[in-house]
């Protein structure tokens, strides 16, 4: 029963898988998407729910500091509505205020440059909504 963090972005989809046991969030790819053209990278996420066994998959919500909803968080619900009526897998919001800074700050403390920082931001950040989410059920 493994569970799929996404980072909805408007270029790209970070990807993380949690272990069977839904303990541990891993990075798993940066998928490349163009919202502009309708290019949403569904049959690769297809390919990873199937290879994978996915069972739920957790998106990441952007709300404003405030906790609206902005067009980002909007994208993301589409996202996640597409993502249901493809697969038909239950979708959970996450938010995800915050993550991609942190993903950042670890970055920036392993000392990685900013080239390879920018190939690897979205997959991290998928993988701290996806530890969220995960560390909140064994919490509740």
């Amino acid at each position: 029963m493994r569970m799929m963090g996404l980072d909805v972005g408007s270029k790209t989809v970070g990807v993380a898988l949690s272990d069977e046991l839904g303990w541990t969030a891993q990075g798993l790819e940066t998928i490349r998407i163009n919202e502009e053209e309708n290019v949403f990278g569904f049959e690769q996420i297809g390919k990873i729910i199937k290879d994978n066994d996915v069972t739920k998959i957790i998106v990441g919500m952007p709300k404003n500091m405030n906790g609206t909803i902005g067009p980002r968080g909007e994208a993301s619900q589409f996202y996640g509505t597409e993502l249901e009526k493809l697969f038909s897998i239950p979708v959970v919001y996450w938010d995800e205020r915050l993550t991609t800074m942190a993903a950042e700050r670890v970055l920036l403390e392993a000392d990685m440059s900013r080239k390879k920082r920018k190939k690897v931001i979205d997959k991290m950040a998928a993988v701290m909504i996806l530890q969220g989410y995960l560390d909140s059920q064994k919490n509740g």
